[in-house]
């Protein structure tokens, strides 16, 4: 368990330097034969289904054999593997794909891949006055980094509740253990968390406030491939697409069985494990790929709050939903 938590701490923010290698990750007792990339792979629970797809053969039965995952700290990091990619295919941050398109880089969005912030919170100490997001006014709160997904989450939730950003000091922590040791020396009044952390962590602080109660569902992550790769293979990417859609319906199902994967392949304990994949399916945190207008624009409004962007997205221009398999097609809102 201290291993994961250090690895929390490279948890990064949704201008995440470009430098970091990828290494492949295989779950055990399978063959490697395709990878794909998904951002924060062994980190956070974006990447689950794709587990549970590989797991349980989803992916061969949909036509595609994927049983190795590239993990990286995400953000343009991500985006770069899989464009070097043999197999041009992964899940990244919202942020990270409309990035790439500024850049002038061949992606293409696919599907959609997560929908929830119900892991964000933000937290004190058990005996802080602050108990509401309305006593954050005049004080201080630690984030991971500016312009991040932390601070992005905390200006939603400052917004949503009337109060004036400006009334909250936000400092940069460089972590989220880092922001709770912060607030245990006093430094700061309060501090943003993610599961599964906050879950390991709940008997030391009082949660102030869950994203996922405060904030309507977005559009969080989504699969991305380069267009040249999707004119050429459209076959291959709606496999993937459908296998992972098989992997969602899997934990929806059976959550348990989905916990003791969660428990083996992320090395958490099967307390902590069951909890996390509980409070995300309550949430309904993973898409089946479908997109929903009124999701990704609220992920563009948040991204306009900590001017990761200015303008609205031409959503119609960056997705193509041609590759989903009929039964997601129909439920999309785009």
């Amino acid at each position: 368990m201290k291993s994961f938590c250090k690895n929390l701490q490279a948890v990064v923010s949704l201008s995440a330097a470009l430098v970091a290698v990828a290494v492949p990750v295989a779950l055990p007792g399978l063959a490697r034969a395709e990878e794909i990339s998904v951002t924060q792979w062994g980190t956070s629970l974006y990447g689950l289904p794709y587990a549970i797809a590989i797991e349980q053969g989803y992916f061969k039965k949909a036509g595609v054999d994927i049983t190795g995952i590239l993990t990286s700290g995400g953000g343009g990091t991500t985006v770069r593997n899989i464009l070097a990619s043999k197999l041009p295919y992964g899940e990244v941050a919202v942020s990270a794909a409309l990035a790439a398109q500024r850049q002038g880089l061949d992606v293409v969005i696919v599907n959609t891949g997560t929908r929830s912030v119900a892991e964000a919170s933000a937290v004190t100490m058990p005996n802080s006055p602050v108990k509401s997001i309305a006593d954050l006014a005049g004080k201080k709160v630690a984030i991971t980094s500016p312009k991040g997904v932390s601070e992005m989450l905390l200006l939603m939730a400052l917004k949503a509740k009337g109060v004036d950003a400006a009334q909250v000091q936000r400092v940069a922590s460089g972590g989220y253990i880092n922001g709770l040791t912060m607030l245990e020396q006093g430094s700061v009044a309060a501090a943003v968390l993610i599961e599964p952390l906050s879950i390991v962590r709940k008997d030391k602080y009082r949660t102030v406030y869950s994203a996922g109660e405060v904030l309507q569902p977005m559009t969080t992550s989504v699969g991305i491939t380069t267009r040249a790769y999707a004119k050429a293979h459209p076959e291959t990417i709606r496999a993937i697409i459908e296998g992972r859609q098989q992997g969602v319906r899997a934990v929806y199902r059976d959550p348990a069985a989905a916990a003791k994967l969660l428990e083996s392949s992320f090395k958490l304990s099967p307390e902590v494990a069951r909890e996390a994949v509980d409070n995300m399916v309550r949430a309904r945190m993973w898409s089946e790929g479908d997109f929903d207008q009124a999701e990704l624009d609220r992920m563009t409004d948040g991204l306009k709050l900590i001017g990761e962007i200015k303008d609205n997205v031409e959503w119609d221009k960056l997705i193509d939903s041609s590759m989903l398999p009929p039964s997601i097609k129909v439920k999309s809102k785009l």
